[in-house]
């Protein structure tokens, strides 16, 4: 069961900055298997991470504006965000363990 946070426009993620919280976005689709292989992952992470940094999904087809803005070419695309700015990037399928060590680093 899939409890965390879509994000369906700017203003979303505006908001969400704005809490200077650490931020992983996961841009996805529903039609993409390694988004969906990933999804488990990034559901776990959200749950250990709750309070912490906001893990949110981005759907690329419903919010093709957003996609164009962070320039995402392939999907999964995950980015994590600290005080406002994209610190890393990273793309494809990734452990559990690369994300969590990278979240640990930016909290």
């Amino acid at each position: 069961m899939i409890n965390m946070k879509i994000i369906n426009n700017t203003q979303e993620i505006n908001a969400l900055a704005e809490s200077n919280m650490p931020i992983l976005l996961d841009f996805y689709a529903d039609w993409c298997g390694p988004c969906q292989a990933l999804m488990p992952v990034i559901d776990d992470l959200s749950n250990e991470y709750k309070g912490k940094a906001e893990i949110v999904k981005i759907n690329v087809d419903k919010n093709q504006e957003m996609a164009a803005q962070f320039q995402v070419r392939n999907i999964p695309a995950l980015f994590f965000i600290k005080s406002k700015e994209v610190v890393n990037r990273m793309q494809g399928i990734q452990t559990k363990k690369t994300l969590s060590d990278y979240l640990n680093k930016i909290i």
